[in-house]
């Protein structure tokens, strides 16, 4: 796996802190010496043969330390060339202080040591027995200097045994180095898989439909998904929520379970978003607490599909066992109907069928599109040029007068993603119950439309001028085969309700009062529509 830019400069910053500590060695070292020629307390051998040469080496040495100091920390040469320019300058100062002191007897060789490991363990390759090759050449041609220049009794077993430790020195030191190299290797392929399963594990928690908090012990947010800030409506980053900035019902909820370990299964309803929330809760280790999200309306539709798979089946059979004897019945009224076989009552018993026989064809007609339904093919429509033929179409039908429908949309550019017959059937069913019910007065229904400030759904409002939906209906209106009038099916607003589901939109009473009611309409926002499966 090839190593990304962070690990490369995490790595580059090792080599170079590593230096570092290698030079810092070197100033020390050659400090010492120099503070011993300047006090004048230099321990025999140390420049014994030649002590003016001794101290001139110990300062220059110190100087071209402070030197490889500044280069360092200025960075201006690569890492490579900074270390072989140190090992050089410590292979030479050394040998050198070595030479002024007695040559290989008087130990200092074996300075060369730690400058031999520590270029080894900081090389890669063969370099760290090129470091050993010039320390033990350096050695060995310094007594071959001391004997034909000095006349100096020469010691090459003492010098093969020096040259011979460095070669020892820079071999372990290499196999140290390498087992190092595969074990940073190691962790940075471990390392780069654990972030890479972070930032995944990331990535699915954030395209969850579901919610998902997680609160540390003291009850702080500490990560949250989109699909959790949208449910509760709120906007700020997660490290800045507390318990007490979250719902209060969410809030409380989560001290009970804390106290006693009780879940409420019921909707929270959360003013911010105004979603209906389910919450529950999990234990973490360390105190934590891992807090799920479902939006309500969600799992509602999600149970009623399962319920209607069935009832689908059931009732196309129903309807087709239904429609041939409905059929029968009507021939026969319209035989009865005859100019010269009816009289008064018998049109009167004819038209009592016909307008049963029409009422019950309706009703199979409601429960087949249950069964038959088609999946939505959802489209990118402007809501107001959509509206403005709607509306032509709606006071043609229904004789209406100017001004008898307003349309009202901020801003005036929203825009949708659904399937247009499917919003035209919805949005028909609604109008015609508000024409219905709404009272003799200008105008007789509005159509509001806007983005909602939490979410950021684009809502389309219907808003009636009628008495309002009585209380004892309010939490049926939306079921199957529930209405409140004589002649009615009651399948309408469900209906509407279900073909909202399909293209991922809702359906809610927004609000009901003596004075009319409001249906919204939340579509799903247009970046965010998946392709829906429903019905398919």
């Amino acid at each position: 796996m090839t190593p990304d830019i962070t690990v490369l400069k995490n790595r580059e910053t090792t080599n170079w802190r590593a230096l570092r500590f290698f030079n810092l060695y070197r100033l020390i070292i050659s400090g010492l010496f120099v503070v011993l020629v300047v006090t004048k307390n230099l321990p025999p051998p140390l420049g014994a043969d030649n002590l003016h040469l001794f101290r001139l080496l110990a300062v220059a040495y110190l100087l071209i330390a402070i030197a490889l100091q500044v280069l360092l920390e200025r960075r201006l040469a690569a890492v490579p060339l900074q270390l072989f320019t140190e090992v050089g300058v410590d292979v030479l100062f050394i040998t050198g202080m070595m030479y002024a002191s007695g040559g290989v007897g008087s130990g200092f060789g074996m300075l060369l040591v730690t400058t031999i490991a520590g270029g080894s363990l900081l090389s890669p390759g063969r370099m760290a027995f090129f470091y050993a090759a010039c320390a033990a050449l350096a050695v060995l041609g310094e007594e071959i200097y001391a004997y034909t220049v000095d006349l100096r009794d020469i010691n090459y077993a003492q010098a093969g045994f020096l040259g011979g430790s460095y070669f020892v020195t820079a071999l372990t030191a290499y196999v140290l180095a390498s087992r190092i190299r595969e074990s940073e290797a190691l962790a940075e392929r471990r390392g780069q898989d654990l972030a890479n399963l972070a930032r995944l594990n990331e990535h699915i928690v954030q395209r969850m439909q579901s919610g998902v908090l997680v609160l540390d012990a003291a009850g702080r947010v500490r990560l949250s998904n989109d699909a959790a800030r949208r449910l509760l409506g709120l906007e700020r980053p997660p490290g800045d929520w507390s318990l007490n900035e979250l719902p209060a019902g969410l809030a409380s909820r989560y001290r009970r379970w804390r106290a006693s370990g009780a879940v409420d299964v019921t909707p929270l309803r959360v003013e911010t978003s105004g979603m209906e929330v389910l919450s529950s809760f999990l234990a973490l280790e360390g105190g934590g607490t891992l807090v799920f999200l479902e939006d309500a309306a969600v799992m509602r539709q999600r149970a009623q599909q399962l319920k209607l798979a069935s009832l689908g089946r059931l009732t196309a059979s129903i309807a087709h066992e239904i429609r041939n004897p409905l059929g029968a019945i009507s021939h026969a009224a319209q035989l009865l109907s005859e100019p010269d076989t009816a009289d008064v009552e018998n049109r009167q018993l004819t038209r009592i069928i016909h307008e049963h026989s029409q009422r019950v064809n309706t009703i199979i007609e409601n429960v087949m599109s249950l069964s038959r339904r088609d999946a939505a093919a959802p489209e990118r429509l402007l809501l107001r040029d959509w509206l403005d033929k709607f509306v032509i179409e709606l006071k043609l039908r229904h004789q209406l007068p100017d001004g008898a429908v307003a349309v009202a949309l901020a801003p005036a550019d929203i825009a949708v993603r659904v399937d247009p017959s499917q919003l035209h059937q919805i949005l028909w069913n609604l109008c015609e119950n508000a024409l219905r019910y709404s009272r003799d007065r200008q105008p007789r229904l509005e159509l509001r439309g806007h983005v909602h400030p939490q979410t950021r759904r684009p809502c389309l409002d219907v808003i009636d001028y009628g008495p309002g939906i009585p209380a004892s209906a309010r939490d049926h209106i939306f079921e199957p085969f529930f209405t409140t009038e004589h002649s009615g099916t009651g399948l309408g607003l469900y209906l509407a309700a279900e073909l909202c589901e399909a293209n991922q939109a809702g359906l809610t009473l927004h609000a009901n009062s003596p004075q009319g009611c409001c249906f919204r309409i939340q579509f799903a926002p247009v970046d965010r529509f998946r392709q829906s499966r429903e019905w398919s």
